[in-house]
């Protein structure tokens, strides 16, 4: 049952702490298709928060899941090395024609981590890449 559960559950963001701002965003919103929902810049101490979200359909409203950007920086091009993005969590990313997604990717010079691939039989097919960082980003197949 789950007590959250039982107050309206909603995700709304998984976050990310990213080393270049410019580049992830280049990544998420260039390669990846995603929008610019908000930003949201503190001073003390200095760190810029990016809300990135699906630009299709009611995805594209507040209440649906989106991803947070971090940066620790005022700076876009902050170097400031990150912990491992190795780490036991991913993003899930559905997609259509998920083959011609990752046929496109890996043509854009994304590694593909692992091809499309179905885990058990009759499992619905997944790809892995990684973001500018090394955050496992999986990509599934729309069934």
């Amino acid at each position: 049952m789950g007590i959250i559960k039982e107050h309206s559950l909603t995700l709304m963001h998984a976050m990310l702490r990213v080393q270049n701002l410019r580049r992830s965003l280049d990544f998420y919103c260039g390669i990846l298709g995603l929008k610019e929902i908000r930003r949201i810049t503190f001073q003390d101490p200095p760190h810029t928060l990016v809300f990135l979200g699906n630009p299709a359909g009611t995805m594209n409203t507040l209440g649906a899941m989106q991803i947070e950007l971090w940066h620790d920086s005022l700076e876009q091009d902050n170097t400031t090395a990150l912990p491992s993005g190795n780490s036991s969590g991913h993003i899930g990313i559905e997609v259509t024609d998920l083959v011609n997604c990752v046929r496109k990717l890996a043509a854009a010079g994304i590694h593909i981590e692992q091809y499309p691939t179905a885990l058990r039989v009759g499992g619905r097919l997944i790809a892995f890449i990684r973001d500018p960082d090394g955050h496992e980003i999986e990509l599934l197949a729309n069934e």
